[in-house]
């Protein structure tokens, strides 16, 4: 049994293709959160990107306030701002405005940024990133502790700088997150701010190579600050479509992910040159993606499990592989089969099972002389009335 019980969310970069209605597609990851929250999902996360035309979420803050308004339960992530993109207060002042329009549901998650062209566009220096991560999610935590800050750096000059409305909890309430992929950057910045850690690529090749490797590393840095990391912390994004037989999850996977795949062409370094060489039998095979049945996904967790047992929480990439309608039935299969056999749901209801069936010759014999004690008694009332 699990120390702490998997938790399921999603993560929306997103991926929609060139030839859809972009309105359209913004309105279908809207819906998608409410099903989700529908059918008890944990978490969902949106990006932020500025170019390459597929995703487009520039500012995952409007979409969590739109989704605040179509739902009740679900916890609602920036998956994730771009911090150098950004000054830090004026991010610090958007998330406590959020943290109250949520109120309190929501979860920030911070990044170095993925895309170059998007630090290109803007005159940055991408190789500057994670510096000016580490920089930011150190300044924008005291912002939400409710610390004043004067700090300059090479990136924001702030003079007294505070955040007049504080988040919905109260200060330093707001959960934060770290983007993590390869880099041992992620996790010695999640130990260095005692924040989580958001693994994206964790069953890509690499990353899922480096995964235990860096949690490591936020541990072993944790325990320099007199800290601990709890496991419960750590998500981890793959990509899943389950249907009933794993000949429907390919049938309703293929199109999609071929789509996708172009994209992911059209950026050498997401594919290391294969661009569209690569087939979805090739992601299967190396354990990258599952597109097959629960039990192929309850396998993925397992194998993610002997990285990182008791991870907290498994972020299923939303790639639009399949149809709006195949894809709330995979999370609908999700929810209803995959997820309680990892928690353990079913263990008692199954002991009982068991163990009135090893007994039913015995009870039902019990049950047939109590209705037998029932006829003879009403007889005997009966014959007792005359």
């Amino acid at each position: 049994m699990r120390k702490n019980r998997l938790k399921l969310g999603l993560f929306i970069p997103p991926f929609h293709p060139l030839y859809e209605n972009p309105t359209l597609c913004i309105e279908r990851d809207l819906q998608i959160t409410q099903f989700a929250d529908e059918i008890g999902m944990s978490e969902i996360w949106f990006g932020e990107h500025h170019s390459g035309g597929y995703e487009i979420i520039m500012s995952p803050e409007l979409m969590v306030a739109a989704a605040a308004e179509r739902t009740k339960s679900i916890k609602l992530g920036t998956g994730v701002i771009t911090l150098p993109y950004h000054n830090p207060l004026m991010t610090a002042n958007r998330l406590c405005q959020l943290d109250h329009q949520t109120r309190g549901r929501l979860l920030f998650g911070g990044g170095p940024g993925l895309l170059t062209a998007d630090a290109h566009m803007l005159g940055l220096d991408a190789r500057e990133s994670r510096d000016k991560l580490d920089e930011g999610i150190s300044v924008i935590s005291r912002l939400l502790a409710g610390e004043w800050v004067t700090e300059k750096t090479s990136w924001y000059d702030l003079n007294d700088a505070h955040c007049h409305l504080l988040p919905y909890n109260g200060p330093g309430s707001l959960p934060i997150g770290v983007a993590s992929a390869f880099s041992p950057s992620g996790g010695t910045l999640a130990a260095k701010y005692d924040t989580a850690m958001l693994c994206l690529a964790a069953t890509s090749p690499d990353g899922y190579d480096a995964l235990a490797g860096n949690w490591k590393i936020a541990c072993d840095t944790a325990e320099k600050y007199g800290r601990t990391m709890n496991p419960a912390v750590l998500r981890c994004a793959t990509d899943m479509h389950i249907a009933e037989t794993r000949d429907e999850a390919m049938d309703q996977a293929r199109k999609g992910f071929e789509v996708t795949q172009r994209y992911f062409a059209n950026q050498t370094a997401h594919v290391a040159n294969e661009g569209m060489d690569v087939t979805l039998e090739d992601l299967i095979e190396r354990g990258e993606a599952v597109v097959g049945t629960p039990d192929d996904a309850v396998a993925q967790i397992r194998r993610l499990e002997e990285k990182v047992p008791d991870f907290g929480t498994l972020l299923l990439l939303d790639k639009n592989w399949a149809t709006f309608e195949n894809k709330k039935r995979s999370l609908e299969m999700m929810m209803r089969y995959v997820l309680p056999e990892i928690n353990g749901d079913n263990v008692s209801r199954q002991k009982s099972f068991d163990w009135q069936g090893e007994h039913a010759e015995e009870y039902f014999k019990t049950f047939q002389q109590a209705a037998q004690r029932a006829f003879e008694k009403h007889a005997a009332q009966t014959e007792a009335d005359k």
